[in-house]
């Protein structure tokens, strides 16, 4: 067997993610055409690059096809159940830093806090006749950060999409969402509420718990966390 390592398949994160993995000595290589999911590892033995989509990742680390794997902790903690049980955090990476936050129209004045968010939830629950609607693609999350601040009467909606502008679309009242810089919530008259955020999330390495390791793989696993200098 040999250490399978997942990467993002495609875009800034695998670009920054072979950066990093270079700098301390391990040269990672998309293989083949951009349709394939193929790449190369030189500078130590016994490891093999697999490519896939970031949202991938955690479900292949939580089911052992991955021994280790590189993605969001956002990603991590939205999609697995007790997460630390099934992946250890072995390095944070620097970079795809993005706050998880709850935006709400802009023209809303007196909605600035997780209290004024639940006041203006009632309000229009009692208006409207139904729950105030929050798109999100990060359920359990946001469910979590909601009930921790009291808010009541809202429904969380899915969205897989362009989150931000499903408040112009009428389709939901407000959206909870990853963020590096605000922009697209300003050009979409979205303001973020004066609270900590949801999480704050960046590239990281997780190791799998649960994938099957022969003694000559730790061997390579050890080597390998030495030359990133990991634990």
């Amino acid at each position: 067997m040999t250490i399978k390592l997942g990467v993002p398949s495609k875009g800034r994160l695998m670009e920054k993610t072979f950066d990093w993995f270079g700098a301390r000595g391990v040269s990672l290589s998309r293989t083949g055409s951009e349709r394939e999911y193929s790449g190369a590892v030189e500078g130590i033995e016994g490891v093999e690059l697999v490519l896939l989509s970031a949202g991938e990742i955690p479900r292949e680390l939580a089911a052992g096809r991955i021994h280790l794997g590189v993605t969001g902790i956002d990603l991590v903690q939205e999609k697995l159940v007790q997460w630390d049980q099934k992946v250890q955090v072995l390095a944070e990476l620097g970079f795809g830093h993005a706050d998880l936050i709850v935006a709400v129209p802009a023209c809303w004045v007196d909605v600035n806090t997780l209290d004024d968010l639940d006041a203006a939830a009632a309000a229009f629950r009692a208006r409207h006749g139904f729950r105030m609607r929050i798109a999100t693609k990060y359920h359990r999350l946001v469910r979590a950060y909601l009930h921790a601040g009291g808010v009541a009467d809202y429904q969380l909606v899915d969205s897989q999409g362009a989150t931000e502008g499903t408040v112009k679309n009428l389709t939901a009242e407000a959206i909870a969402d990853i963020t590096s810089s605000g922009e697209t919530l300003r050009a979409n008259h979205l303001k973020l509420l004066a609270e900590a955020p949801v999480l704050r999330s960046q590239a990281t390495l997780f190791r799998s718990r649960v994938a099957q390791l022969s003694e000559a793989d730790r061997g390579v696993l050890r080597a390998l966390c030495a030359q990133l200098g990991v634990e």
